[in-house]
């Protein structure tokens, strides 16, 4: 979505909130803070984690499974990318109403059906958001997005054809099912898997990661030997803390 197709609202919107966020950044980046930013599809909550500067670092959207972001490992993330010199920002695409349908759904299918009917929604919110951002700095802010499940879904389908993002991180997710779009190009892509995923076996990331390097895209792919399909939000355990210091280290590395 170009900015100049932005509505005048939505442009009003996001500089209150920039100024929001300017005024309440720690120079810590250790606790969430939170805003509402309206976007095209509706209100955003947004919770950042960045620190008071003159100039605005990179940034990186993280985007949740189906569970939302309740888990302690989306806190114990944003601190392995503020060590990293990254801000992070956790992107409610999927709202509180949107959880609590996904939990009353019936079975696999039924929770599948309302992705479907969803995705295009959050991803054209995440792209909303992604302007936002870059808007914030005078510069060009380079900015990644880092999907997890539900999330990784989310992140492919809003970056890819695009120029938005600058990097993408997918956790355990790619294409949600169903995707017929055709597919130019995918951002420069680090792919983070549990060898013991249930849900999307390692075959699929591994022909994501054939996918996106036979359209020229600069990508690589960590399995992490014994990680079930959540193992990324299990908080303090040693595998997590592996995963969330490779992306840190992928998305500092293509975003400085």
């Amino acid at each position: 979505m170009p900015r100049c197709r932005l509505s005048n609202a939505f442009l009003l919107a996001t500089t209150v909130l920039c100024l929001a966020f300017i005024a309440c950044s720690p120079s810590q980046a250790n606790d969430r803070q939170t805003a509402t930013i309206k976007t095209t599809q509706g209100d955003i909550a947004i919770e950042a984690f960045e620190r008071r500067a003159s100039q605005k670092r990179p940034a990186v959207i993280i985007l949740s499974g189906s569970k939302g972001f309740r888990s302690a490992a989306y806190d114990n993330l944003a601190q392995s990318l503020d060590k990293a010199g990254l801000d992070a920002y956790l992107v409610h695409a999927v709202s509180d109403a949107d959880l609590t349908a996904i939990g009353h759904a019936k079975g696999a299918a039924g929770r599948i059906q309302y992705y479907t009917s969803h995705m295009a929604q959050w991803s054209a919110a995440v792209r909303d958001v992604l302007l936002f951002l870059k808007a914030q700095s005078p510069e060009d802010r380079k900015i990644g997005v880092l999907g997890i499940s539900l999330g990784a879904q989310i992140a492919i389908t809003a970056t890819v054809n695009r120029q938005d993002a600058n990097t993408l991180v997918l956790v355990d997710g790619g294409f949600p099912a169903g995707y017929s779009q055709s597919v130019r190009t995918i951002p420069p892509l680090l792919i983070v898997w549990g060898s013991e995923d249930r849900v999307f076996p390692v075959s699929m990331a591994r022909a994501l990661s054939e996918q996106a390097k036979s359209l020229g895209t600069e990508a690589e792919f960590s399995i992490f030997d014994g990680g079930s399909h959540d193992f990324f939000l299990k908080p303090e355990t040693p595998l997590a803390k592996q995963a969330h210091k490779r992306a840190a280290r992928f998305l500092a590395e293509q975003l400085k």
